[in-house]
């Protein structure tokens, strides 16, 4: 949409002189508020299994493996479904720029949570609200950032991949510093730096949204009824009863938990493109997109149930397997966790301005969706060599190049989802089609937790074969089929 439309539509565009490497000035804006988050979020979530795990005497909370890595799994699965009640909150009620802004402050309210509330009750309430949060706030900085750009803008996969390096310096700097502050304090203090990390994230958007971003995001682009608003109130309330109900019950278990998470996502997944396939409010060219983008969400699900394994897996195997010594000294196991965001920061700004360069030349997405998957099944495979060793069997710098494959899977991948989710949209769902690529995200987060619970410390060359080879198989599959899924995109590349 042009500035002129903007304001025959009575809208305020963001200042069109002032500009941020080239590209709306607004991108700074919301890389920073989402580098904040994904401090707070990558440096929790850090520590979140060794938390869940360690020992009552070493300050966690003593919970068996497998229930932790599925609470972790659920959680992560939670983050991306949220996307959705975020994604529909943002299109029928309050826009996508004011949802933002209150989905940063829920964010803070469960960093707070976790630091200052003890036990499983400030885990519960905490991970809650973090996941309502965040999810919601990734669908809409999605969607503010998308309304920045013209649709062919060809800058746009550019500055996907400009603010995708700005969330990266948070994750960076996030398990860094909480993990430096659990080592000296503790579990709490590291957590209470993640809150400190919103605070001033959501601080810096407030001063400066008005200024960078003019009105994108503020339109509803379609309004609830105040029956349907009664109507899905109801809805809401029946689902907290029914939740806890089962809770209390025994139904749902820390065990079972991000197996359900995964059943309730897919059924979120088929709901969301039904409803959208079927409404009256889009084109048959805008129904042919959305098509589209089915074999992509399938490959994407699939690449996050690996690539994800950084906080399940890959956290058990850095603490158990990996040997951590530098010049004498131990280094926390949670600090693996900032090695992907280095080679983000440093591969981020090259695969952006490869993309620029190439312009209409460039690969296309399902080509780079293809490449994404097959590099993350390279990655798992690279895991076999030192497969079955005991502690402090793997040498840290084998680790820092599997997490390589790891990072080029992902900028293939992740920023393009990001960017073709909101090129895909038809005009009547437009963050709601950008949250399921999140719906993705949680299928592949809580399948994380759900298959780790296959991992078998004592026989581990299995689980790393099978998945890295099934990874593999799809992105083949992806990029035999890539012709017809470029004919169902009409257009859009």
């Amino acid at each position: 949409m042009s500035r002129t439309d903007l304001v025959a539509e009575g809208r305020t565009p963001a200042r069109p002189g002032r500009t941020f490497l080239g590209h709306p000035l607004g991108l700074a804006n919301l890389a920073g508020v989402e580098m904040w988050e994904r401090f707070s979020f990558y440096g929790m979530q850090g520590l979140l299994v060794f938390y869940l795990y360690y020992a009552l005497v070493d300050g966690g909370l003593g919970l068996p493996q497998a229930s932790a890595t599925s609470i972790v799994g659920a959680y992560g699965g939670l983050v991306y479904l949220s996307a959705i009640l975020g994604a529909w909150v943002a299109d029928r009620l309050l826009g996508a720029e004011r949802a933002l802004t209150a989905a940063a402050a829920v964010i803070m309210v469960g960093h707070l949570s976790l630091a200052l509330v003890p036990g499983l009750l400030g885990v519960g309430i905490g991970l809650l609200c973090i996941a309502i949060g965040s999810g919601t706030l990734k669908a809409t900085t999605s969607s503010v950032l998308g309304d920045l750009y013209e649709p062919q803008d060809q800058r746009r996969d550019a500055g996907f991949s400009i603010y995708y390096m700005g969330v990266n310096i948070g994750a960076l700097a996030g398990p860094l510093l909480t993990g430096l502050l659990w080592d000296l304090r503790g579990f709490h203090w590291g957590f209470g730096l993640a809150a400190v990390g919103m605070a001033v994230g959501l601080a810096q958007y407030l001063l400066l949204r008005r200024a960078t971003l003019g009105d994108a995001g503020r339109q509803v682009s379609n309004p609830l009824s105040r029956q349907g608003k009664v109507r899905y109130g109801a809805a809401a309330g029946a689902t907290v009863a029914l939740v806890v109900v089962l809770s209390v019950t025994g139904v749902i278990t820390a065990l079972r938990l991000s197996t359900i998470v995964v059943g309730v996502t897919l059924a979120a997944t088929v709901a969301l493109f039904t409803v959208i396939l079927t409404s009256s409010r889009i084109t048959a060219e805008e129904r042919s997109r959305v098509l589209s983008f089915i074999p992509m969400f399938v490959a994407s699900a699939v690449f996050w149930s690996l690539f994800q394994q950084q906080f399940t897996v890959v956290a058990l195997y850095a603490d158990q397997r990996l040997d951590l010594s530098i010049f004498g000294w131990t280094m926390p196991p949670s600090w693996v966790q900032s090695i992907n965001p280095i080679f983000i920061i440093v591969f981020a700004g090259i695969f952006a301005a490869t993309w620029t360069r190439l312009g209409p030349r460039q690969p296309l997405s399902p080509t780079k969706f293809a490449l994404g998957t097959i590099f993350m099944g390279v990655a798992f495979l690279l895991f076999l060599p030192y497969a079955d060793g005991g502690p402090n069997s793997t040498p840290l710098l084998w680790l820092v190049f599997i997490l390589f494959w790891f990072t080029m899977a992902e900028l293939c991948l992740s920023p393009v989802g990001q960017s073709l989710s909101t090129k895909l949209a038809p005009k009547a769902f437009h963050t709601q089609m950008i949250a399921l690529f999140f719906l993705s995200i949680a299928v592949g987060s809580a399948g994380a937790g759900s298959l780790a619970r296959f991992y078998d410390p004592a026989d581990e060359k299995p689980y790393f074969l099978t998945l890295g080879l099934a990874s593999i198989a799809v992105g083949v599959v992806l990029l035999i089929g890539k012709q017809w899924i470029t004919r169902l995109m009409a257009g859009v590349r």
